[in-house]
């Protein structure tokens, strides 16, 4: 069975309002819900202090539990994924922006050609980000602010 789009925003509404039921007492949110034309349904969580693989598990029992009874899926037909946020996600909501603050990012641009800007994101209100840049040979540091409407993307850079 395909899930025709207007059924699927539907289904996602459902999914949205047990799942914020589920988290409401805890540091964790919603980034994303995806339906495959499978019935597979794919849960992304972040969360202020991270996202634990016993939060992902206990989500996991008691969503898939209110989907199955509720019947979104006749004869039970939908498996189920509840994860976080994968590193190469970009930055969606403002409170992911806060979270990450101290770490290097890339954050693609909005131009007439997409520029990409990496640094250290220092500050992050409801405007504008800043950003820390590291310039030249002589590693000179210069802050830059960006207004969200400008940024395409912002992804966090993961260093070893």
């Amino acid at each position: 069975m395909e899930i025709i789009p207007d059924m699927e925003d539907n289904t996602i509404e459902r999914i949205t309002e047990k799942l914020n039921g589920i988290i409401s007492d805890s540091s964790l949110f919603l980034v994303d819900i995806k339906i495959k034309p499978t019935n597979n349904i794919k849960v992304f969580l972040d969360g202020d202090t991270g996202v634990t693989i016993d939060n992902v598990s206990k989500i996991n029992r008691a969503l898939y539990k209110q989907i199955e009874e509720e019947g979104l899926f006749p004869n039970g037909d939908f498996s189920l994924e509840v994860s976080s946020a994968g590193v190469d996600e970009p930055l969606k909501f403002l409170r992911q922006y806060k979270k990450n603050i101290g770490r290097t990012v890339a954050v693609t641009l909005n131009e007439p050609e997409p520029v990409t800007v990496e640094g250290k994101l220092t500050e992050v209100d409801d405007e504008e980000i800043t950003i820390e840049e590291v310039l030249g040979k002589k590693k000179e540091k210069r802050e830059r602010k960006i207004p969200f409407s400008v940024i395409n993307k912002t992804i966090v850079q993961v260093s070893f």
